[in-house]
């Protein structure tokens, strides 16, 4: 589904001649690529699944955000402001984000769900967490909100 909408994205950039976006389009089909042909090697012959390929445009935003501070550091402006261009055609792709209101209750309404009580359920829950908001939330933040929940602090 999303690798349609990444061939379908490519196409409408190329006949509006949007070249920020046709490029990193290219680059997210071509990541994309590499790790199918990566993925096939394991036996998986269907490549990357839809929660797969959001977590490989997080990881490309994620790299984007450490060049645009190296790249401020040293400072070269121009190839800052062409990361940002790139975060933001990039982030077309991935569903809206919880903010932190929403995604302390998700957690919260989980742990309640699991009957999660001590660290011990921490690995499960944020199971449970991956297998219903994939995509929508950040598990980094989640992780330490979950421990906090779980440890009393």
């Amino acid at each position: 589904m999303l690798r349609l909408e990444l061939n379908d994205a490519l196409k409408t950039a190329m006949k509006a001649r949007e070249a920020r976006a046709v490029s990193t389009i290219r680059l997210i089909l071509a990541a994309l690529k590499d790790r199918d042909i990566a993925v096939r090697s394991s036996g998986n012959m269907e490549g990357l699944s839809d929660p797969d390929i959001l977590e490989l445009l997080k990881t490309m935003i994620r790299q984007r955000r450490e060049s645009i501070q190296t790249f401020e550091a040293g400072g070269r402006v121009d190839l800052a402001q062409q990361e940002a261009e790139e975060i933001a055609v990039i982030e077309r792709f991935l569903p809206e984000q919880l903010g932190d209101g929403a995604t302390e209750a998700a957690i919260k309404e989980i742990v309640a769900e699991l009957g999660a009580k001590t660290i011990k359920d921490m690995g499960k829950t944020i199971q449970a967490l991956k297998a219903k908001y994939a995509g929508r939330m950040d598990f980094s933040k989640a992780s330490a909100i979950v421990k906090q929940m779980l440890t009393g602090g």
